[in-house]
């Protein structure tokens, strides 16, 4: 974007998180833990960005800050929570998701985004793996949503109980393809592939560091490459304690700073540089870094 282009418009986002959960018992869905978060805040972490959010379910701990609202009557379905979150939204696009989404990331929401605003259909929406819409992991047009839940609305004197095909039906909808990201937890079976799934080792560091940062409310995206490299050389060079130890004193070394991922990124450059002085005096053939005469032996 050139300095002089124009800022694009901001979205809101709503969240259904009011449903029976009939499949899983009636246990409260939206707060089973995959990977250590409730599956709510792991679908607010993906659209953290979004200038409102709009969480339709009785309130609960979260987080982060959202809106709560509720249909009425509640458990009326996911026309009537559309409608009620609606009401508390603003702006022209609108990301609508479930609450069971334990894969969805922020690049997933900006993906949506920006296939709409390329566009001109009413919203973009991801298919699963077997070809099937997801309506709730979508980015939609608000004034198209208000016009067909108002036409909805007048044709049937309520939108109590009403499928969510009744509206999406009427729009026109672009698709995309993105069978992790549209997996939701309709079942406990459900439930534990997602389980397993970030415990495979090409995804649970990042799932790790993620969580870590949603219970310590850090908002910050760092190198992790470089912190791994300076925990290797320290705990190689100095001592294996040294690792995490050395780590964590970069961390302090840039809060202190009051920095972002910059302060990180220097503090872990002379850290690993120190540590690599610390391991080179353990060789052979090191030389002293001393001048002639100031050893503690000279004179």
């Amino acid at each position: 974007m050139t300095e002089n282009a124009p800022a694009e418009p901001g979205y809101d986002a709503v969240v259904l998180a009011g449903g029976a959960a009939r499949r899983l018992g009636g246990t409260d869905k939206p707060g089973v833990r995959v990977g250590g978060r409730a599956l709510l805040d792991r679908v607010l972490a993906a659209c953290a960005d979004a200038r409102t959010t709009v969480v339709v379910a009785d309130p609960r701990p979260t987080a982060r800050a959202v809106r709560w609202t509720r249909e009425e009557p509640a458990g009326g379905g996911p026309l009537a929570a559309l409608d009620a979150g609606l009401r508390h939204s603003g702006a022209p696009h609108v990301i609508v998701l479930s609450a069971d989404l334990p894969f969805l990331r922020e690049g997933t929401v900006r993906r949506l985004l920006a296939a709409l605003r390329a566009d001109t259909a009413d919203g973009v929406l991801l298919t699963d793996a077997d070809g099937r819409d997801q309506p709730l992991v979508a980015a939609y047009r608000a004034a198209a949503l208000r016009r067909g839940l108002t036409a909805l609305t007048a044709e049937h004197g309520s939108l109590t109980g009403l499928p969510l095909r009744r509206l999406t039906g009427g729009l026109v909808l672009t698709r995309l393809t993105d069978p992790v990201a549209a997996f939701d937890c309709d079942t406990w079976d459900d439930i534990a592939i997602a389980r397993a799934r970030i415990r495979e080792h090409e995804h649970v560091l990042d799932e790790w560091i993620s969580a870590v940062k949603d219970e310590l409310g850090i908002d910050l995206d760092v190198d992790t490459g470089a912190l791994l490299d300076l925990a290797r050389d320290a705990a190689h060079g100095v001592a294996r304690p040294a690792a995490p130890l050395t780590t964590f004193l970069v961390g302090y070394a840039a809060a202190r700073a009051e920095g972002g991922p910059e302060a990180v990124a220097e503090a872990c450059r002379r850290a690993a540089a120190l540590a690599q002085r610390w391991a080179q005096e353990d060789t052979g053939d090191a030389k002293p870094d001393a001048a002639p005469g100031t050893s503690p032996d000279a004179g």
